[in-house]
């Protein structure tokens, strides 16, 4: 069972990877290897998934970045609830919308469960209206 300590850090340093540049080695670190994610929005629900999901965020928000703002932890469970915000200029397309070249502040729940010093399983909400409703959002143009 992890201190409560160590579960503040470990869910700092993995909402830390919602930066640029992710640092792809501490992901691996950070995540089981048959991690879950009860949130996949439309992906498979793996680490590698989560992954890619990350990298699409990334590519299309070059300079995110993230920052925690409240943290409940449950040391008994090994969970943690982390309220947190994002901010980056949208570069290329993202679910459906951009590049819209504006500034777009993104929020979110995220409950991880961390087992063994690694995350398990990740459940998440997000508000990304602020993406959704930028005045001159355009839709992306499928690609030929």
């Amino acid at each position: 069972m992890s201190t409560r300590a160590e579960l503040e850090a470990i869910a700092r340093r993995w909402i830390s990877l919602w930066c640029v540049p992710v640092d792809w080695q501490l992901f691996d670190a950070l995540h089981a290897d048959d991690f879950e994610d009860g949130a996949p929005s439309g992906r498979l629900t793996t680490k590698q998934a989560f992954a890619a999901g990350l990298a699409e965020l990334v590519r299309a928000f070059p300079d995110l970045e993230t920052c925690v703002e409240t943290l409940v932890i449950d040391e008994s469970a090994g969970c943690v609830a982390v309220r947190w915000s994002a901010h980056g200029e949208n570069r290329a397309a993202f679910l459906g919308i951009g590049p819209t070249l504006r500034q777009t502040t993104i929020t979110g729940i995220e409950i991880v469960e961390i087992r063994a010093g690694r995350i398990q399983r990740r459940w998440g909400e997000w508000d990304i209206s602020g993406h959704r409703e930028t005045p001159d959002a355009t839709l992306a143009s499928p690609a030929p």
